[in-house]
């Protein structure tokens, strides 16, 4: 594979896109969510948790699946889990009640926890030979930013045709799934893995590293900011009479500032340092969001563009905790991207269920100043993280 770096550039352009792709589906509900729950007649609260179970299937269960696509090291989760996000995802716009928007968002989001470990895997494995750093920088930022791609293709059939429209998002996952199965090559038997991973030895290496665990934990403070504001301000934004279309761009501009951040992490890490990469991206947030809150009232303009900011400086560290977790235990690359990019998504899902009902009786505006202090507060860790 390390003598072959065009069929490997092809591969990891062809990966890239399936990642934006994916992520497109997995960001299409935040933004029309208040609008489903008006529709079916569900709470915020009740909502908060519909997207909770999203967050869960999608997340949750990527460590096990990396598990396996670890040992099969074949492209059958890439393509099948692209296949059931495309299809699943935007036709559960169409759920006539809560219970049938459930299966649905089920369905898709597995699709996405199966196509996440095994993609990044493969990502790993033919970016040998290239600038290992950068190649994940993009293939992590071409995910952001497809996610951030979301909010506004869905904001938009929503407001201009229509949300019974959304089923036709399905064909551009499909098709791609089709063409990527065509153009990224499998994995010869002489690259496979010669010794097949146990899952016992597997995760308890894993769980009881201290480096990986510290890195977990950031993963989750930094995702917990990130999905509150994902989650809960479309339901602020709706109650200040904003259209879907102004919450899909301002969801778009957000992911998409976080996606060149994640993009420029490496250069940026070159110039001051892993360890202030992460000291940025845990403390500025807080005051950021201060300043958002204080402002989105009566100076919205200003607001959105502390927001973007925001989500810039939050996903910066995103590449730079997925490297340095992968290089902790190689040997385990696509379970241990389970656990950076899905358990702590997952495990922060679960706590959005409670902060959902706590914003519904608190306030969205106190749960997300509470949300920010936490990273700002733990970023003690990152001296924890670097004293080697």
């Amino acid at each position: 594979m390390e003598n072959n770096l065009p069929q490997n550039k092809k591969a990891l352009a062809w990966l890239s896109g399936a990642h934006f792709i994916n992520d497109v589906y997995t960001g299409v509900l935040n933004p029309i969510m208040p609008f489903i729950a008006a529709k079916i007649g569900i709470s915020m609260a009740i909502a908060t948790v519909v997207l909770t179970v999203s967050h869960i299937f999608s997340s949750l269960l990527q460590p096990l699946f990396g598990f396996f696509a670890d040992n099969i090291v074949r492209r059958s989760f890439i393509f099948w889990g692209l296949i059931l996000s495309s299809i699943f995802i935007p036709v559960s716009a169409l759920s006539a009640n809560v219970f049938l928007l459930v299966f649905f968002i089920i369905i898709g989001s597995i699709g996405s926890s199966l196509f996440h470990p095994q993609a990044l895997g493969f990502a790993s494995k033919f970016s040998k030979g290239l600038d290992g750093a950068k190649a994940m920088a993009v293939f992590i930022a071409m995910g952001t930013l497809g996610y951030s791609c979301g909010p506004i293709v869905s904001s938009s059939i929503t407001q201009f045709f229509g949300m019974n429209k959304m089923p036709f998002m399905c064909v551009l996952g499909i098709v791609w799934a089709f063409m990527m199965f065509k153009f990224v090559p499998k994995i010869s038997l002489t690259e496979r893995i010669e010794e097949k991973i146990d899952f016992k030895t597997a995760f308890k290496r894993i769980l009881s590293n201290h480096k990986l665990n510290i890195l977990n934990i950031i993963a989750m403070l930094k995702t917990m900011v990130n999905s509150s504001c994902f989650i809960l301000l479309p339901f602020l934004w709706k109650n200040m009479g904003h259209r879907p279309f102004y919450i899909g761009m301002a969801l778009f501009l957000f992911i998409f500032a976080g996606g060149i951040g994640s993009l420029t992490s490496s250069y940026i890490e070159k110039r001051i340092g892993a360890d202030k990469v992460f000291y940025v991206s845990m403390i500025a947030t807080f005051p950021l969001m201060l300043l958002f809150i204080l402002t989105y009232e009566k100076y919205s303009t200003l607001s959105l563009v502390i927001f973007v900011i925001m989500g810039f400086i939050s996903m910066m560290a995103t590449p730079v905790i997925m490297l340095m977790a992968q290089r902790v235990l190689p040997k385990y690359k696509s379970i241990i991207s389970g656990f950076i990019n899905g358990f702590s998504w997952g495990i922060v899902a679960i706590v959005m269920s409670a902060l959902g009902f706590a914003a519904q009786n608190f306030g969205i505006t106190n749960v997300l100043i509470f949300v920010a202090v936490i990273p700002a507060v733990c970023s003690v860790l990152v001296k924890e993280l670097f004293k080697d």
